[in-house]
């Protein structure tokens, strides 16, 4: 398979990396598989913080409103039953329900591939030798991109994270920089331009179960 693009940051003369047909050009027959793992990346980082107070947490109604007969109105006899207005809430969130959905290792690394795959065909993707930035300032990130063309979202794929590479990268809004073995499909979905490292590249073929 050929490379959407390669374009050597060095004065060294070296060849385009291998994209291993079993990790960026593998079969996707629909996008249930893309949509479960999108769905559980979300899931499992959600933050769980709703809670409603039912009728036995909520402040005051200890007395009756008024007495049970004689008033020509439906008795009552706590202002803290759900049916008032400031009483509390049947069935609410209590702080303790499970969001998470479970998906097996297989699974997640067959959507990362198909994920990927429809990225190199859109021409999304987008392999250099290497990055590797001086003083780490965000000017030589953004000369990299422009001259890559990455004008929108972009996921930077490296194998280490560096100071100067994180400097240089953290003021651009819509960089996010992740290491080959951190990749998911959420980043990947959410990414108009995908910029892969040479060694990134070789990482994910290893553990996607691709060839360098």
């Amino acid at each position: 398979m050929s490379v959407a693009a390669f374009t050597k940051t060095g004065s060294k003369s070296t060849t385009a990396p291998k994209l291993s047909k079993e990790v960026f050009a593998t079969d996707v027959d629909n996008h249930e598989l893309l949509k479960l793992a999108y769905e559980a990346y979300l899931a499992n980082g959600r933050a769980n913080l709703a809670k409603a107070k039912d009728r036995s947490e909520v402040r005051g109604g200890g007395r009756k409103p008024w007495r049970q007969k004689g008033t020509g109105r439906a008795r009552h006899g706590s202002t803290r039953s759900p049916i008032w207005r400031t009483g509390g809430v049947t069935f609410g969130p209590q702080g303790n329900e499970n969001y998470s959905k479970a998906i097996n290792k297989k699974a997640k690394q067959k959507a990362i591939r198909q994920a990927l795959t429809l990225a190199a065909k859109d021409g999304e993707l987008k392999v250099i030798e290497a990055i590797e930035f001086k003083d780490g300032k965000t000017k030589e990130a953004v000369t990299l991109l422009d001259k890559l063309a990455c004008v929108r979202k972009t996921l930077i794929v490296v194998t280490d994270k560096t100071d100067a590479k994180l400097r240089a990268f953290d003021n651009l809004a819509n960089v996010e920089v992740v290491t080959a073995n951190y990749l998911n499909v959420y980043l990947i979905l959410n990414a108009d331009h995908i910029v892969m490292t040479k060694e990134s590249v070789d990482a994910v073929n290893d553990w996607l179960g691709g060839t360098k």
